[in-house]
């Protein structure tokens, strides 16, 4: 009898390298430099309210139930099948909808180092996004530890050499004298009022933090995954925001925020501080740089929320064609699945009076759909906390049930938020009228949460191949 070949193994660097691929990006940047010093209050916010509870349920639930699976495992056993659908296919459909926002970037560097006037150009967007999806699409298919490579690759070569080079000309900027486009007061770190238009791209902010969860979802694939789960969160987390706090400082600092582009703003500071070094010549290297760095944020991200909506199509909630896999044991049919989904997500270009509108109505929608998921994560982290009080965790968050009670709390709060703040575009965007842009984050809502529990009324008994994935929430725990 042949022996069954061994599952590839995920290192504790490579695990590090996807989190920091799938969450830290330059792209992200110039969305939260907009505020100018502000910025940094609004990334101390999410942080402390969302992106430090996110990592503190993650670690302590990945290390009680380290099944391939994640978000679906954990929101089953708190809640039950249904749930644990939903919650999964949430995380599956925002990041379907996140596509082209972060492939837009992607296209958008490349018309930078051919043609820049492309950047405005629909056409040019939709069928650049649809390229370099369906590329990306292929890597993914070859396995998760080519794609877990190419990713690292991509953080190393198109994330901290091009970052690295933004936070350190942006110090020479300040040394040198030059004009600085924000100034350093308490006025000015905190927020002016409480305009919910101004506000809203706090959403976004909450975006550009959140997939710290979503290895959890390679858990076979990972080496002892009950200790290097808590030390890949925490190592991530610390990276992340470290980063991201001295790269959105160096954006503020450089470019005037009404000029700053939500899809090129790191390529202009980029061009801005090799402009003033007389190193124009370098634009084009870094820019190819970056578009490697998103490219491995991609392959992230498509690797593993699609790992998790697999373990539903093997209970037998989705039609068989979608829990195929090829020999690299990756999902083919939800990828290609996907691959259609994005396509025609992708039309927004065409449709949408602006490049700029058509990111940030994706991008919000995105965030909806997400912060909903992470909604049902929190609970669920609550609900464990009693439902299975003596299951052995390698990381527990300290204060007993008062401290998961709080940690949890204050990202269930955080999320409401930042979706009610989402229903506000900011002023600076043209978004297309405001009826369009309510009924289109509305309806994309609902579509998506009704999406599985429509599906499950079709559901059909030829589906079912296996009892689905740790289904009961009475199982054993």
């Amino acid at each position: 009898m042949p022996k069954k070949p061994k599952a590839p193994t995920v290192s504790l660097f490579l695990l590090v390298m996807m989190n920091v691929a799938a969450i830290c990006s330059i792209k992200n940047w110039p969305l939260t430099a907009e505020y100018g010093l502000t910025s940094l209050f609004y990334l101390m916010v999410a942080s402390l309210c969302f992106f430090l509870p996110a990592s503190l349920v993650s670690a302590e639930l990945a290390t009680g139930w380290p099944k391939h699976g994640g978000v679906y495992v954990w929101v089953t056993k708190a809640f039950g099948h249904r749930l644990g659908f939903l919650a999964v296919w949430l995380l599956w459909i925002e990041n379907v909808v996140w596509y082209p926002t972060t492939l837009s970037f992607v296209a958008s560097t490349i018309a930078f180092m051919i043609r820049p006037d492309l950047i405005a150009h629909p056409l040019y967007m939709f069928l650049m996004v649809l390229g370099i999806f369906w590329l990306s699409t292929l890597i993914v298919l070859t396995g998760i530890k080519m794609s877990s490579w190419v990713s690292s690759i991509g953080v190393i070569l198109g994330l901290i050499i091009p970052g690295a080079l933004i936070i350190v000309l942006g110090c020479f900027w300040v040394w040198r004298g030059h004009p600085l486009q924000i100034t350093f007061s308490w006025n000015t770190f905190l927020p002016r009022g409480i305009n919910p238009y101004q506000l809203s791209i706090f959403a976004g902010i909450l975006l550009s933090f959140a997939g710290i969860e979503m290895t959890s979802v390679h858990a076979s694939f990972v080496k002892d995954p009950q200790k290097n789960y808590p030390r890949a969160i925490f190592l991530s987390a610390l990276f992340i925001l470290l980063f991201s706090t001295l790269g959105t400082l160096a954006i503020a600092i450089v470019i005037p925020s009404k000029e700053i582009s939500l899809v090129s703003g790191g390529l202009d500071a980029i061009t801005h501080f090799l402009t003033l070094f007389q190193c124009e010549w370098g634009v084009p290297i870094i820019a190819g740089l970056i578009v490697l760095g998103v490219i491995g944020a991609i392959n992230a991200w498509a690797a593993g929320p699609s790992q998790g909506l697999l373990a539903v199509a093997k209970g037998g909630d989705l039609p068989p064609c979608l829990r195929t896999t090829n020999r690299s044991n990756m999902p083919t049919g939800i990828l290609i699945a996907q691959g259609i989904i994005v396509s025609l997500l992708s039309t927004i270009f065409l449709l949408m009076p602006s490049i700029n509108g058509s990111f940030w109505i994706l991008l919000t929608l995105a965030s909806q759909l997400y912060l909903l998921m992470y909604i049902l994560l929190f609970l669920s982290a609550i609900v464990l906390r009693y439902r299975a009080k003596d299951k052995y965790r390698a990381y527990r968050i300290p204060g007993g049930k008062y401290g998961m009670w709080l940690v949890s709390g204050i990202g269930i709060l955080s999320s409401l938020f930042a979706m009610i703040m989402g229903f506000f575009p900011p002023e600076q965007i043209e978004i297309g009228g405001m009826l369009f842009y309510e009924l289109f984050l509305s309806t994309g809502i609902i579509f998506s949460c009704a999406a599985p529990f429509v599906i499950s009324l079709f559901k059909q008994p030829s589906w079912t191949h296996s009892p689905p994935l740790e289904a009961s929430p009475d199982a054993k725990l």
